[in-house]
């Protein structure tokens, strides 16, 4: 959580201290910090603005201990000239004992609808994994949306749905390819 929160910070600050760029540029920073137990603390961030007026706003912590025990999480949030939105997030970390957990989510919106996704995985210390992603696409033209679920587990594999919805929450069948 304080990885997370300072990463927001410095983005906030970064903003606020007036690095909104002009057009076509890019403003930065980047800090560095050791601990006294060895690790150290990498964070950084990075906004943009394009000749058409899009920005895009990244940040990105990184704590390591020095014992082997490692995590990050960063964000990106996108705005396109014509108003579509874009934004990811995503944390992972990795322990001594050789566990991990990686946790992500993505969202956009556009003149065409939205789609939502987000997901996780975890490997236990003895080697088990398991994993799980869920997608929400909506179409702006007829409120038609589709929502897909995946899950990986070591032990029964793969599973996957897919169900669609008319602009009224009523299940349909799928539109073919």
């Amino acid at each position: 959580m304080k990885t997370t929160l300072s990463a927001t910070a410095l983005t906030c600050a970064l903003l606020v201290a007036g690095f909104a760029a002009p057009a076509a540029e890019a403003a930065s920073r980047h800090v560095v910090r050791t601990h006294a137990d060895g690790g150290a603390t990498v964070s950084k961030a990075i906004t943009r603005q394009g000749p058409q007026g899009g920005t895009r706003v990244r940040n990105r912590s990184t704590t390591a201990d020095g014992q082997g025990n490692a995590s990050t999480a960063g964000s990106v949030s996108t705005t396109g000239p014509n108003g579509a939105t874009a934004v990811r997030n995503g944390q992972a970390s990795r322990s001594a004992d050789g566990s991990a957990e990686r946790s992500g989510s993505f969202a956009a919106t556009g003149a065409k609808g939205s789609v939502e996704s987000s997901g996780s995985s975890s490997k236990t210390a003895d080697g088990s994994v398991n994993a799980s992603r869920n997608t929400t696409a909506t179409s702006a033209a007829t409120g038609n949306s589709v929502q897909s679920t995946a899950s990986y587990n070591q032990a029964t594999g793969v599973t996957r749905s897919t169900t669609c919805y008319d602009a009224t929450g009523t299940a349909m069948s799928c539109p073919s390819r």
